[in-house]
Formats: structure tokens, C-alpha cells, sequence
């Protein structure tokens, strides 16, 4: 389209609109939550949403997580993890899994040769079984999680909400945000259900009662 005809087109609309009074504000109520009050509610719903989206849900406290998060990296045969910035080392402590720390040298056949990755999360949506992750600390660039075939992600239960619109608020829009519900799958025309081809093939979620 020329500028000449994109500049009568727009003549025209403001045309058409001129003295036309302002749109109303469209009111924007949200529906609540489903799920009770009661935060153990809360977290049973996450934990039942992700379980059936696939995900392997173990729980566990601030003690306990080191030798979980070890026992899920063995199970799993995996020699080596990448690190992102800012993982509390303790939560590795346990593993004898290789460190492989995120930064500008790792390079993209390095982080594909990688067996796992352990992260944290920015939250977590009960009702949808989502896991939304910002590249805060602990959580890393989005290819972290993207190329590992094991994806072992810690969630403090004061971080799970119960709806899409509770977390909403609580996300900053400028930053890039990963939303994972059980481990990457695709279906072909045959509906034959296929994992890890985008993404982690196991996702191990570990709900973390208390400080970590």
C-alpha cells in the first residue's frame, strides 16, 4: 500500500468517527478461584494437575530436598546438570551428577550433551497445573529448560496460587516467561501421543513445605 493510499484511508476513518463519544470502560472482573481457601487445598490441586499432565510430583521439606533431588537425578542415570545462576548449592549437595554452570561459555552442543537440569520457579497455577518461570534466579535462560531431557524444577508451596489471575499480578511482563505443564508433548494426526520432542521428556516436580 502506497502512502498516498494508506493516508485517504486513515482521512477516511477519522472521518467516520469524529464526534463519536468515548467507548465505555469495559469492566474487567475476573472469575475467583475454584479451589478452597485453604492454602494445603491449594498446593493438593497443583499437585494432583501436574500428576495428570504427566509430571512425577514428590514432596518434601527444606531438610529433605538435597537427598530427593539427589535420589531423582540418580534414578534417572544422570552424570551430568546444568546449573543456572544463582541455584542454591545445597540443593545439590547430595549429587554426584557433574555441575555444568550456565554462562556465555556453554555452548549449545555442551548444554545438549547435558543429562538434566535443576531449577527453580517464579510461581505456580493449581488449577491449570502450570509452572511459570522468569529467568529469575536459579531458573536460568529459557533453553535450560528447553534442551535437557530431564527437568527437575523445585517449588515452595508459598509459591503456588490458585488461578491464572492470582498469578498474573505477580508476573513482570517485561520478562520472558516460560509456562510448563508436564513434560513436553506433541500428538501426531493419529492422536499418538509423543514426549520430549520440544522440550524436557521427564518432568520432576518437587512441592517444598517451609524455607529452602
Amino acid at each position: 500500500m502506497s502512502q498516498e493510499s494508506r493516508g485517504r484511508i486513515l482521512a477516511r476513518i477519522r472521518s467516520a468517527v469524529a464526534g463519536a463519544p468515548e467507548a465505555p470502560e469495559v469492566p474487567r472482573a475476573y472469575l475467583g478461584r475454584h479451589v478452597p481457601d485453604d492454602p494445603d487445598a491449594v498446593v493438593d490441586l497443583l499437585h494432583e494437575n501436574l500428576a495428570d499432565y504427566r509430571a512425577r510430583v514428590h514432596r518434601s521439606d527444606g531438610s529433605g530436598l538435597p537427598a530427593l533431588v539427589a535420589r531423582l537425578l540418580d534414578g534417572r542415570g544422570a552424570r551430568s546438570v546444568v546449573v543456572p545462576p544463582g541455584l542454591p548449592e545445597a540443593w545439590l549437595a547430595e549429587s554426584g551428577a557433574e555441575r555444568v554452570a550456565d554462562g556465555p561459555g556453554l555452548t549449545p552442543a555442551a548444554l545438549d550433551g547435558a543429562d538434566a537440569v535443576v531449577t527453580g520457579c517464579a510461581l505456580a497455577v493449581a488449577e491449570t497445573g502450570t509452572i511459570v518461570l522468569d529467568g529469575g534466579p536459579g531458573q536460568g535462560r529459557r533453553a535450560l529448560t528447553l534442551v535437557p531431557d530431564l527437568h527437575v524444577c523445585v517449588v515452595r508451596e508459598d509459591q503456588v496460587v490458585a488461578s491464572v489471575p492470582e498469578a498474573l499480578p505477580r508476573l513482570d511482563p517485561l520478562r520472558a516467561l516460560t509456562w510448563i505443564s508436564g513434560p513436553s508433548a506433541t500428538s501426531d494426526i493419529e492422536l499418538d501421543r509423543v514426549e520430549g520432542v520440544h522440550g524436557p521428556r521427564t518432568l520432576e516436580v518437587v512441592l517444598v513445605r517451609g524455607p529452602v
